[in-house]
């Protein structure tokens, strides 16, 4: 069985994952100003959001 402990990232961890979601937000933002879809996951499954997204079946 598989145990799955949640522990707090150390102070460079942190940091690492803060400039992660920051160039994360800064990227699709970008994407969606320039009219271009993104694909992310929800709920498992990729997710196409955006004005030009193909559309999902």
């Amino acid at each position: 069985m598989n145990t799955h402990r949640k522990t707090m990232p150390s102070a460079d961890g942190q940091r690492l994952l803060e400039t992660l979601q920051q160039a994360v937000d800064k990227t699709l933002e970008k994407k969606r100003r320039l009219g271009q879809y993104a694909v992310t996951w929800k709920n498992g499954k990729p997710v196409m959001t955006g004005e030009d997204a193909p559309h999902q079946n």
